[in-house]
């Protein structure tokens, strides 16, 4: 296979494996066998072998020799830190908006909010729309394409809000949020509007809180943690 093809191959599968670690399709701390990966996938094992190395860097796998691949139990101190910059992002995002706002990126977010407010709408539907209202945000101020950067940091916190997501019998109270949050930057409110935003984005914490008290098997703890293979994986 030439070099460029194994290179498509390989980011294609991270991209793959990465997108299962996201929406919990690979729960936290699930035992990761690379030929079963790759037999699901219909790839060899060396391209899945590879992209486990690249989600370990980016914190969503832990390998560990001789006892094997995991999907790394969310971290709430990395929850934190994405979320700090998350927020330093799109307040500063608000603070830059124009005086006269892009009339089409106006009616892109009227229509996300509209679709929001659809039922049944499904938690990775809603999921997408809430994305790309934040980024539709973000482009009103001139900085759309700053989101690569803030979506490429926050895997720790996405999958912390697909949890809180989970756990809530309808989205509905964080699309109202969303439409909070959009009227008061159509109204010029910059101070209700960063106060709402805060607000919003500040609730994985309370999820995070919640969740952990039920399911503390899903986070990771303080101290290092390594799953000891008996009969059954068991972390320890």
């Amino acid at each position: 296979m030439p070099q460029t093809n194994r290179r498509t191959s390989r980011r294609s599968i991270y991209l793959k494996l990465r997108q299962m670690v996201l929406t919990l399709e690979l729960p936290p701390g699930a035992a990761l066998s690379e030929n079963e990966l790759a037999a699901s996938l219909g790839v060899s094992r060396t391209p899945v072998r590879e992209s486990l190395i690249l989600l370990a860097q980016d914190g969503l796998v832990q390998i560990f020799p001789k006892i094997g691949s995991f999907v790394s139990r969310v971290d709430p101190a990395q929850v934190a830190d994405a979320q700090f910059l998350r927020e330093a992002v799109e307040l500063a995002s608000l603070d830059a908006l124009p005086p006269e706002l892009d009339a089409s990126v106006v009616e892109e977010l009227r229509d996300n909010l509209a679709r929001q407010q659809r039922a049944p709408l499904g938690l990775e539907e809603f999921f997408e729309l809430d994305e790309a209202f934040h980024q539709g945000l973000m482009r009103l101020s001139g900085h759309g394409e700053v989101w690569t950067t803030v979506a490429a940091a926050k895997g720790h916190l996405d999958r912390a809000r697909r949890l809180g997501l989970h756990e809530n019998v309808s989205p509905a109270v964080f699309a109202d949020q969303h439409r909070e949050i959009f009227e008061a930057v159509v109204g010029g409110d910059l101070t209700s509007a960063r106060t709402a935003m805060r607000t919003h984005l500040r609730a994985v914490f309370s999820d995070i809180e919640r969740i952990r008290a039920h399911s503390p098997e899903l986070f990771a703890t303080g101290s290092a943690s390594v799953p000891v293979r008996r009969n059954v994986v068991v972390w320890e």
